[in-house]
């Protein structure tokens, strides 16, 4: 298996890394942590300008045709100047959704908006009771004659307060009574009775709980025909993911690069803090988990569209991997930087958050070791 990178998939790497480095910096970084917004709207259009939120939806719809591993290169760049901007919710999980489980009327009428940056998605599955089951939804659609009718409760959904339109899973109840069927519906977020709480995350960006009380929706909310959405809520999942350990993985790196010139200037006794043997094993054991940790995160890409188990395996297992190697290198980095690495004095407190806020995202390192274990004894048909 050739793993080099293509001429293009180099382009984006490059282009990438450069505008993150120009763009991201952090009085730009504190500015949008103290906006209600969370993320800049000037720099969401340049994301549309340089096709990045094209960058995975099909050519059909204007986009650009990119798949797990380019997800995975623009993340890992994300990653490295925390970027808040909503690409997990709205192009990797909202995009995804529509494209998958669409019509070809609701994928004409919003894949090429979410391409040029004037529909931003969010997608609305965790609940409170659910513990990171992705089948145990409690939220409820009822068939009326003009439509559905919803109504439960939503956590958790990243970047919901600044999106135009929000996917909500709910098990559907139609004529018959309970359906066993979880469908996913385009709910706009101005619909009445619907209610919004957003607050801050940790790391940066925001979040938002969603309580939904007697919405009603015509008939064409449901995405698609009404099939069990559940395997491709999974699909979706695995791939955010995968796209998330992407970002850790940038995240890691930035942190290693810091801590290595820190302790190249950082004199103590007279001599540099990398003079010392034990500092320099300390360092050599973050780099290692650092490429470990990429190792995952580019396997979790090339199995996205494997089949399901395969797939889901990958995803876990890069999860519960680059948790532990998330939590080991920021802790080996604030340890490294003393009493400065706790301070707002560095940003090296703010990539330890983000990286804390990654390991809880869609479950922590424990629940995946689990689901890996679990899957692992599943029995795969010929």
């Amino acid at each position: 298996m050739d793993l080099n990178l293509s001429d293009e998939q180099r382009l984006l790497r490059e282009s990438a890394e450069r505008f993150v480095a120009e763009s991201y910096d952090a009085d730009h970084r504190r500015k949008m942590a103290k906006d209600s917004s969370g993320f800049s709207p000037a720099v969401w259009k340049q994301f549309a300008e340089l096709g990045w939120l094209a960058l995975p939806i099909p050519e059909e719809f204007g986009g650009l045709g990119g798949g797990a591993v380019e997800i995975g290169i623009l993340m890992e760049a994300f990653g490295r100047g925390l970027v808040s901007e909503p690409y997990i919710a709205t192009v990797v999980l909202g995009a995804a959704l529509i494209d998958t489980c669409g019509s070809t009327a609701q994928k004409q009428a919003r894949l090429p908006k979410v391409a040029d940056g004037s529909l931003k998605l969010a997608f609305a599955h965790s609940e409170r009771a659910a513990r990171f089951d992705l089948a145990k939804v409690a939220t409820v659609a009822h068939k009326t004659a003009q439509g559905w009718r919803l109504a439960g409760n939503k956590i958790a959904a990243l970047d919901g307060h600044a999106a135009d339109e929000i996917i909500v899973s709910a098990h559907i109840h139609d004529h018959q009574g309970p359906s066993g069927r979880i469908g996913l519906f385009l709910v706009p977020a101005k619909t009445p009775s619907v209610v919004i709480t957003d607050y801050e995350r940790l790391g940066g960006g925001r979040a938002c709980n969603i309580e939904l009380s007697g919405v009603e929706l015509p008939e064409d909310a449901l995405l698609g025909d009404g099939h069990d959405a559940l395997p491709v809520i999974e699909w979706a999942v695995d791939r955010a993911m995968a796209a998330l350990g992407a970002e850790a993985v940038g995240i890691m790196q930035t942190l290693l690069d810091t801590t290595l010139e820190y302790t190249k200037i950082r004199k103590q006794f007279g001599r540099p803090l990398s003079a010392n043997q034990v500092i320099r094993h300390r360092l050599a054991d973050m780099a290692m988990q650092v490429d470990e940790a990429r190792s995952m995160a580019l396997r979790a890409a090339l199995k996205a569209d494997s089949p399901p188990v395969e797939r889901a395996r990958a995803a876990s297992g890069a999860k519960a991997k680059i948790g532990k190697c998330a939590r080991f290198v920021g802790e080996q980095s604030i340890q490294l930087h003393g009493g400065m690495g706790v301070t707002e004095e560095l940003e090296v407190g703010a990539y330890f958050k983000r990286l804390v806020a990654f390991d809880t995202l869609f479950g922590g390192s424990a629940h995946h070791f689990s689901r890996h274990a679990q899957l692992g004894r599943t029995t795969v048909p010929a």
